[in-house]
């Protein structure tokens, strides 16, 4: 009887252990997306601005923006892992 308790606690464990992992790297591949997604929007706005100086003040706008919507990612990324952590 203790032997089937222990093997179901050790199956529980494993089973919060693996989810652990996976939102782990649920969230670290998603950063990693970020970091990318905004070094290219920061290198796109150098690259522009340097081409146009003048177009500075709208590309500016457009660039915050782009920086916005990318961290966005981040963040649904990571409720949605805890979420699935939590419900699952």
């Amino acid at each position: 009887m203790l032997s089937s308790f222990l093997f179901l606690a050790q199956a529980d464990t494993a089973a919060d252990a693996g989810k652990a992992v996976a939102l782990a790297l649920g969230i670290g591949l998603g950063s990693l997306g970020a970091g990318v997604g905004i070094g290219i929007i920061f290198g796109s706005m150098i690259q522009a601005v340097a081409r146009q100086p003048e177009l500075r003040g709208e590309l500016q706008g457009i660039q915050w923006l782009g920086f916005a919507l990318t961290e966005a990612v981040v963040f649904y990324g990571l409720i949605g892992g805890l979420l699935a952590y939590v419900l699952i």
